[in-house]
């Protein structure tokens, strides 16, 4: 009677226990050993003359049955699928569409896209981005061995503070910060924080390329404060940041305060706030989790970008049909807890996130913009070259339908999909 008494609770808590939402977190460094260009976007690349700050590539896992997630930031411009699929063949405990790889993009990173110069030539080191994608394998495969029991906090709410405005209309930005944070609930790190992930719409352009120095600009002020706020691994993931929402620089003189020590202010800013905003939280134990992938094609219009795609050695997913060039890459759309999450594969314009935030389902969206690819500024049809303001996003785009298929796909996978249950 005692053995069928086991064996029943047995049967009964596996189940229970293979339901249980964990959490595990890792960072690794991707500082080179050495100066390499920077690049603040399309165009010749930078070589700088110092550093300030650390690179790094920084993962956060969870997981709930059998759905296991991973959410990557990484310090660089923009990181491209072609890197992105290398560094998940190494990873053989999550599915690749399920690894969610996301650039910070400070101008003052590496390129790893190989911008061309007016020559046709490619200014890369290839040695350095194949090391960047052994350490992000490195921090995801470490994650998740990390993995814990965790409870979970999600919330959206203004971050207030000088922190972001939009350069070209001062308050056309979304002021909304997404956190989410993960916390033990066993063992000896019962009650510890695992990390804390930031989602919040601005450029890391503090510095940009014109102090020359090698740098992750604003975010790392940021992970720092947090960690040493006792938040866990921090996590940066962009959000709806294009046409132009930059860090607010501004001086009362008129002047900008483009330097190291402005980063900080504005980092330290973030992750207090950051701070604020998850202390606000309602704890959810035992959360629930949802992922699902797409793949969506673009046309390319732009002759600027047919030339990266026709000389970039790093993008991939592309073909010619004729004259005419596509690209694609891949869509995610996640439900954690109380929070839902899409992915943008470049710098969204804010009317774009307000929209999409507004369509999707449930009080906490998250937009994770430059996510698995980043294929410059995607705008509506009627902001495309519709007015001198927005020459300079238009040129940098694919093509002036790219805003209109990347809503209608994100759309149609809301819909199709479930929403935030907790």
């Amino acid at each position: 009677m005692r053995l069928l008494l086991i064996i029943l609770l047995a049967m009964f808590m596996a189940p229970a226990q293979g339901q249980t939402f964990r959490a595990g977190a890792a960072k690794r460094s991707i500082d080179p050993d050495h100066l390499i260009p920077i690049s603040g976007g399309m165009g010749t690349p930078v070589m700088p003359t110092g550093k300030a700050g650390l690179l790094s590539v920084r993962v956060l896992v969870v997981e709930k049955g059998e759905t296991r997630v991973a959410f990557v930031g990484i310090d660089n411009l923009g990181w491209p699928s072609f890197l992105g699929d290398q560094a998940r063949k190494l990873v053989p405990a999550i599915k690749p569409e399920n690894i969610l790889i996301g650039a910070s993009h400070a101008h003052s990173a590496p390129d790893a896209y190989g911008f061309p110069d007016e020559k046709g030539k490619i200014n890369v080191d290839e040695p350095y981005l194949k090391w960047c994608v052994q350490q992000m394998a490195a921090a995801i495969n470490e994650a998740f061995q990390n993995l814990e029991p965790a409870s979970l906090k999600t919330n959206v709410a203004e971050a207030k503070g000088k922190i972001a405005y939009n350069y070209y209309a001062e308050r056309l930005y979304d002021p909304r910060m997404g956190i989410i944070q993960v916390t033990a609930t066993s063992g000896k790190r019962k009650g510890a924080k695992i990390a804390t992930l930031v989602n919040y719409a601005t450029h890391p352009e503090v510095l940009g390329t014109d102090r020359k120095l090698l740098s992750p600009d604003l975010c790392g002020p940021m992970y720092d404060r947090i960690e040493a706020n006792g938040g866990g691994i921090a996590l940066f993931m962009n959000s709806a940041q294009g046409g132009m929402v930059t860090a607010d620089t501004r001086r009362e003189n008129g002047k900008e305060a483009n330097d190291w020590e402005e980063c900080v202010r504005i980092g330290n800013l973030m992750a207090d706030e950051a701070t604020r905003i998850a202390d606000a939280a309602v704890v959810v134990e035992n959360a629930d989790l949802f992922c699902t992938a797409q793949k969506i094609t673009f046309p390319v219009e732009s002759e600027g970008m047919q030339q990266v795609l026709a000389l970039s050695p790093f993008v991939q997913h592309t073909k010619k049909e004729g004259d005419k060039y596509f690209i694609s890459t891949t869509l995610n759309l996640v439900n954690l807890g109380k929070a839902q999450i899409i992915t943008i594969p470049g710098e969204a314009l804010p009317n774009i996130g307000f929209y999409l935030k507004r369509k999707m389902k449930g009080s906490q969206p998250f937009i994770f913009g430059l996510t698995n690819d980043s294929f410059g500024y995607m705008l509506t049809k009627f902001d495309f070259s519709s007015f001198e303001r927005y020459n300079y996003v238009s040129r940098v785009s694919l093509g002036e339908m790219t805003g209109e298929i990347l809503t209608d796909e994100l759309l149609k996978m809301v819909k199709a999909n479930p929403g935030p249950s907790n």
